[in-house]
């Protein structure tokens, strides 16, 4: 008896297209096993093919103790009689099954033993990946992260619901071979994708389950839906039938969403690439085999692909997969119905009111515009179209429209007039001819493709749309002839295509003698040895200078060189959350030292953009080689999260930390993430926080959290607070003194009604910063769109993410809910706010200067407190009530003057304990502690031309 035997079959008259290269690749990567006493089934069926049965052999005869051949009963003719007759031959103690073209890890047989071993499990799962649709690439379904985020055993299936929940068990596991053989574990014979049903069985019929974290299979194909739809169904219905019988309804029916997601909402994302009569066959079939209800809890895009989709609707689903692809594009007339509710269409009822669409306008609103038609007409190009226009969107207005092909990646663009142009009260038929022969004059070198638009005009107000059209729309005889500046050599004819984002766009191609003679010429030119030998000179020529404006290459030219230049007395660099914005404390102390008129000449570095920053200071970009020379040359830095690490202090420069919050969750040597560190990682923290010359506290709270989780000493604590808040303390002393209006100027900037209070939803930071340096886009815990529902009668809200983050907001009534996440000082929207919702973000440290409501929305507050560690217990020292639901939030601010007044107490005692030092003039005090020697007729010596300069 073997360790392991891995059953791959061959030649069923339901197992896909399958080949001996697929069965070699498997075979092999069982052959390859570093647990030796592993064996390969191969059970070839009576059909399979001439070269199949050669492969087969020709294996068996190569390995004689790792292959095995088995030729099963003739009358085994689908996948699963094959894979039952597999089970029956295997003698390993773990038995496991490859579909042909699916390929083990080097390991995987052994950890899949050695876990079943270590647990005396019945099942071993781990996970797997499959080839993607496009591109054939690997990649793992989303679901398995948290499936397998851990490696663990179950006593039972339902413990571990995602293992029936989705298509899991289709490949990856394996069986103890006497437990499958006790429970008559088989292959239904007369289904398709028997896989889909047989591992919920199995997990429903033996005992322990272990998961383990590692990578078993690779190679895996996804079933193609649109030929396998109804064995699909099918597949499905068995697996829900089984959870019913187990007494599981709820997993049942979380099935039946999941479904949806995995199967139908792809397949309907793949029809504009499928043929007109495939889609018509693919959509009959789909409203035959799908007679079960969508579901109402899945996303209304997806809702309406499955619901066109069961209805047999091949033009709808068409529709509504341009949508889920671009969910911001109005696809369909939506109507009103009852209640305020956004319908899909008339004869789809789908409830698609958070898609915002009802409170969009023309102008603004992108429009699905429908390509039904593109031929030759007279040596023309002949297209005719249907742009979507619900009602509501319709201007009262006459309609013009322009034909324009752009050239991609350019300026130029040529437009055709569109003489047929009418409005059909839910949409805009158009047609045009262009003359593409004549008008259309490309360089011919680099402009060899345009993409088509629609222009369409009313009252002034102009809509862009791009035309759709599915792959087959294009007929290959549709051609016209071509004349390039640069002559006929260089293309001779133009070609209409659909691209791989569904819009039309022509080509310049050269089908003549000349000019395809031309394009080999140009061809051989650029790829012989000369010029492959050029172009690696090139290439390495590109990679040396990215080395010179790489952060390493900088940092090291910075720390030997630039640090040796002498101190510019008198120059001042100034830098905010590392160059996002102009705010904080570095601008509170930058304007005071303008109001002072102090002598001092200031430097802002920025990240992307200079805009909002002072007109009035030397605006260098992070990282430059001006940012360098200014942070190596500066008499002071002045900063509130901290320059690049690896970028050593001058000598001759003082450093001055504002900091940007008091903490509630662990900071520096007190987190575990940087505890785990190595001995570098925490040496090179420790070196950049012993850079500060000065450190900003605003309490003693600060002070035995902030001061002795960065090691800092005492003497380099300024007892000041924070400049930012000075401007808080004096909005708080005239609204006490004059009352809340009139609001400041940025309320009117926001267009925020007088009559309408104002909430500020800012949470905290809850993960790291997108690759390349971009701010991650994330979905917020609260649910702005029921918010705009439910109070944006009387409120505005106003979010803020986190500066290394940006929200992701949907649309919603106008002047409900504004994104103030770019607006550069936080202080202002402080001081606009009536209420503050947050988390664990230190604002609400600031915002508690004000005495204005807190209601903290922390539904995850054990989970963050026990993960990320905090310094205290934030339900007992709250400056406002603690909620865990969105529920509970809202009754918060349906009674948010009772509450105002309950939570006051615990609000000024937050307040006086968090913010002790805050008094109003903090600027004024840190100015005259680091830059009280820089008298007003001082500083004016070692100046250059260069350091007047400016780099915008």
């Amino acid at each position: 008896m073997t360790d392991f035997s891995c059953v791959i079959t061959a030649g069923g008259e339901n197992g896909g297209s399958e080949g001996p290269d697929a069965l070699r690749a498997s075979v092999a990567s069982v052959l390859g096993q570093s647990l030796r006493g592993s064996e390969a089934v191969v059970v070839l069926a009576a059909r399979a093919d001439a070269p199949t049965r050669t492969a087969a052999r020709a294996l068996a005869d190569s390995f004689p103790g790792r292959v095995r051949l088995i030729h099963p009963d003739p009358a085994a003719r689908t996948t699963g009689a094959l894979r039952n007759a597999g089970l029956d031959a295997a003698t390993g103690r773990y038995v496991l099954v490859l579909t042909p073209g699916e390929r083990l890890r080097r390991h995987a047989c052994r950890n899949l033993w050695q876990a079943g071993e270590r647990s005396r499990a019945d099942l071993v799962a781990g996970r797997w990946t499959r080839t993607t649709e496009e591109g054939g690439k690997e990649q793992e379904p989303p679901w398995q992260g948290e499936l397998y985020a851990r490696s663990r055993t179950v006593a039972r299936f339902a413990d571990a619901p995602g293992l029936v929940v989705r298509d899991v068990l289709v490949t990856g596991f394996c069986l103890r071979r006497e437990a499958a053989r006790r429970h008559g574990l088989r292959y239904e014979e007369d289904l398709a994708h028997g896989e889909i049903l047989f591992g919920p069985l199995a997990a429903a019929a033996v005992g322990r389950i272990t998961l383990v974290r590692r990578l078993i299979v690779t190679g895996r194909a996804v079933p193609d839906r649109a030929r396998d739809l109804a064995a699909l169904v099918e597949a499905h219905r068995r697996v829900a039938a089984t959870l019913d019988a187990h007494g599981l309804p709820a997993l049942s029916e979380e099935r039946e969403r999941a479904f949806v997601r995995d199967h139908l909402v792809p397949l309907a994302r793949s029809f504009p690439r499928l043929p007109a009569g495939r889609r018509t066959r693919v959509a009959a079939t789909a409203a035959r085999v799908l007679t079960a209800p969508v579901p109402r809890e899945l996303p209304p895009l997806e809702r309406v692909a499955a619901t066109l989709l069961a209805r047999g609707d091949a033009e709808g689903v068409l529709r509504a997969a341009y949508a889920l692809s671009r969910p911001a594009t109005v696809c369909a007339p939506v109507v009103m119905g009852e209640g305020g509710r956004v319908e899909w269409d008339d004869r789809c009822p789908v409830d698609v009111t958070e898609l915002g669409h009802q409170h969009r306008q023309f102008g603004g609103a992108r429009l699905m515009n429908r390509l039904t038609r593109c031929t030759a007409e007279e040596g023309r190009l002949l297209l005719e179209g249907r742009l979507v226009l619900p009602p509501h969107l319709t201007p009262d207005a006459p309609f013009t429209a322009t034909l324009e092909f752009r050239a991609r990646g350019g300026a130029r663009a040529v437009a055709f007039p569109v003489d047929d142009v009418r409005h059909d009260g839910n949409g805009v038929t158009w047609g045009a001819r262009a003359d593409v022969s004549r008008l259309l004059r490309p360089l011919g070198a680099r402009d060899t493709a345009w993409d088509a638009r629609l222009i369409v005009e009313a009252g002034g107000v102009r809509s862009v749309s791009d035309l759709f059209g599915p792959q087959d729309l294009v007929e290959g005889a549709v051609r016209f002839a071509a004349r390039p500046r640069l002559g006929r050599l260089s293309g001779d004819t133009w070609e209409p295509y659909i691209t791989l984002k569904d819009h039309l766009a022509l080509r310049l191609t050269a089908r003549r003698r000349p000019a395809r003679t031309t394009r080999r010429l140009v061809r051989y030119a650029t790829h012989f040895r000369p010029a492959r030998k050029a172009k690696r000179l090139a290439r390495a020529l590109r990679r040396r200078l990215d080395r010179y404006r790489s952060r390493g290459f900088k940092a090291t030219t910075y720390n030997t060189w630039l640090t040796r230049l002498p101190v510019c007395r008198g120059s001042v660099v100034f830098e905010s959350h590392m160059g996002r914005c102009y705010g904080d404390s570095p601008r509170a102390l930058h304007e005071e030292i303008r109001r002072q008129g102090l002598k001092l000449r200031p430097t802002w570095s920025y990240d992307t953009s200079p805009a909002g920053f002072p007109d009035d200071a030397r605006l260098v970009r992070r990282w430059s080689w001006r940012y360098l020379w200014a942070l190596a040359r500066a008499e002071y830095w002045v900063d509130n999260q901290g320059f690049p690490q690896h970028l050593r202090k001058p000598a001759g420069t003082t450093y001055l930390q504002t900091w940007h919050g008091s903490a509630y969750k662990r900071m520096g040597f007190d987190e575990t993430r940087v505890r785990l560190q190595n001995a570098p990682q925490r040496e090179r923290l420790q070196q950049a926080v012993h850079r500060f010359d000065h450190f900003l506290v605003r309490s003693e709270h600060d002070v035995a959290t902030l001061a002795r989780a960065y090691r800092l000493p005492e003497d380099r604590l300024l007892r000041t607070g924070y400049p930012r808040n000075d401007a808080l303390v004096a909005e708080r002393t005239r609204t006490e003194t004059e009352g809340r209006l009139p609001r400041p100027p940025l309320a009117g900037a926001l267009g925020i009604d007088d009559h309408k209070k104002v909430v500020l939803y800012a949470p905290t930071f809850r993960g790291g910063p997108a690759a390349g340096g971009k701010q991650a886009r994330r979905r917020l815990l609260l649910d702005v769109r029921e918010f705009a529902e439910r109070f944006g009668d009387t409120y505005t809200l106003l979010v803020r993410a986190h500066y290394l983050e940006a929200a992701r907001l949907p649309l919603c009534p106008p002047g409900t809910v504004i994104d103030v996440s770019r607006h550069h000082d936080v202080s202002e929207v402080l001081a606009l706010a009536d209420v503050l919702v947050t988390d664990y973000s230190s604002i609400m440290f600031d915002f508690a200067l004000l005495d204005r409501p807190v209601i903290l929305y922390a539904p995850d507050l054990d989970t963050y407190a026990a993960e990320r560690g905090s310094y205290f217990d934030l339900r007992e020292k709250a400056p406002g009530p603690v909620t865990a639901t969105q529920e509970e939030l809202f009754a918060e601010l349906a009674e948010v003057k009772k509450s105002d007044i309950r939570h006051a107490p615990q609000r000024a005692a937050f307040a006086a304990e968090f913010g002790a030092y805050d008094r109003g003039d903090a600027a004024r005090q840190v100015v005259a502690a680091v830059f009280s020697h820089r008298g007003a007729g001082q500083g004016d010596r070692h100046t250059t031309d260069h350091d007047r300069g400016a780099d915008r």
